[in-house]
């Protein structure tokens, strides 16, 4: 499996990835700028997802909504942010290309000169109000926030949320606003793919037409942040909030992105979680019914990861009891390893997640935003076989390995959120922590 491509880099700094594929006359263009939550510091966090809805506000040649005109052209859109990258594309008819590069250029290129006073306020409103909705008010919608700040340090870039803190949206200017884009949305930062209908030296012109006059900008300033130090003991949290059931979080440092032990912490999640078959689900959820629902996750980053393991307790049930069936499970695993066919279901699994990859040219996870994300993360557009590869020749042993190396219980953090008024739910010794 792979994906075939070209790759060309603009004078500016800007690469180019094309993919040919003419099944369906549709291109996708998907851009990606190296720069997420972690390229901000303290007291001045959101910056990056805040610019995720500024981009779609209009530019210095078009300075109205983005949506509506390629709406128009037959064209689907959308953005997002997360610690590592910010990345928006359109999948357009074959004869809207030139639109939708014509529109991603201006924005890149000319955004500032319409970034109005009015703009930024408007839009620092738009993302305090998501915020409210998706996070303050949506049931244990603050427990990542206190996960990810009891496992990284205050100065540490993981230690807070892509959507930002609400002090700092509200104490941010229009020109700090408009100095974090002049440093970080620039070719030099930035990564274009086209995948589709298009034949590749036509698309390598058009790039150059419309984006090889912009500004390439100054290299962006690396991120400095060391590994933090293991945690020397467990630290239990609880966090009060308006829920009906209380639930559990464990949460662990793991290897970040591509380091080794990042695929078989997946491979690990999988099998603990993914599936009625799997080891918490069939043991919390299915025969001890102590527990209404479960799940795990390698939550692979640039800089490091984290493993964590969510799982909501059924009724009349405690979160004590929970806590000491994963426990079990997870030194059964330390001990014994996976099955023979566990293994052989996870990397099914897993092949099964790369070949869907496969089946779109565009959109969230498809063929050209896989391109930008390999040649972002490893510089290495043509990483996907090798990708693959980790996954391919993870053995039982290496999984039991890694799962003793980073799922201990003196190394984690676990919160318990729990109703309001009813602390004595919450796992014994934990401390109160406050998160807004």
């Amino acid at each position: 499996m792979n994906i075939p491509f070209t790759k060309h880099t603009l004078a500016n700094g800007l690469d180019v990835l094309v993919h040919e594929d003419r099944a369906c006359p549709i291109v996708a263009v998907n851009v990606w700028y190296h720069v997420g939550s972690k390229n901000e510091i303290t007291g001045h966090t959101g910056f990056a997802h805040l610019f995720e809805h500024l981009m779609f506000e209009g530019s210095q040649h078009y300075d109205r909504g983005y949506f509506h005109p390629l709406q128009e052209a037959g064209a689907s859109l959308n953005g997002s942010t997360n610690a590592d990258r910010t990345n928006y594309w359109e999948v357009v008819p074959t004869n809207a290309l030139e639109l939708a590069l014509w529109m991603e250029s201006d924005r890149m290129g000319f955004l500032l000169p319409a970034l109005s006073e009015a703009k930024f306020e408007n839009q620092r409103d738009v993302v305090l109000n998501e915020r409210r909705q998706n996070y303050e008010n949506r049931p244990y919608g603050l427990a990542g926030m206190a996960i990810v700040a009891a496992l990284y340090p205050a100065a540490h870039p993981y230690h807070w949320l892509t959507i930002g803190a609400a002090d700092d949206l509200r104490a941010a200017t229009l020109d700090e606003v408009r100095a974090f884009f002049q440093t970080y949305y620039r070719p030099r930062n930035a990564s274009l793919a086209l995948a589709g209908d298009v034949d590749p030296r036509r698309a390598l012109d058009l790039a150059e037409h419309y984006f090889g006059e912009i500004d390439g900008g100054q290299p962006a300033p690396p991120v400095a942040a060391a590994a933090p130090p293991p945690l020397s003991s467990e630290i239990r949290m609880v966090l009060e909030d308006r829920v009906e059931l209380p639930r559990l979080y464990l949460a662990w440092h793991s290897p970040a992105l591509f380091d080794e032990g990042d695929a078989e912490l997946d491979l690990v999640a999988d099998l603990l979680a993914s599936g009625k078959t799997s080891r918490l689900y069939r043991a919390l959820v299915y025969e001890q019914r102590i527990a209404t629902e479960v799940a795990a996750s390698q939550n692979s980053r640039e800089l490091g990861s984290f493993f964590q393991i969510v799982a909501t307790a059924a009724p009349g049930r405690t979160l004590a009891e929970v806590e000491r069936a994963i426990s079990r499970e997870l030194a059964t695993l330390v001990d014994k390893g996976p099955t023979a066919s566990e293994l052989e279901r996870c990397l099914a699994q897993a092949e099964a997640h790369f070949i869907y990859r496969l089946q779109t040219v565009g959109g969230f996870g498809g063929k050209s935003d896989q391109l930008n994300a390999y040649n972002v993360f490893k510089d290495d557009p043509g990483y996907f076989a090798r990708d693959l590869a980790r996954y391919r020749s993870a053995t039982a042993s290496a999984l039991r390995q890694m799962a003793g190396r980073y799922l201990r219980p003196a190394q984690r953090v676990v919160l318990s959120v729990v109703p309001r008024g009813r602390l004595a739910l919450a796992l014994p010794g934990s401390g109160p922590v406050a998160v807004s």
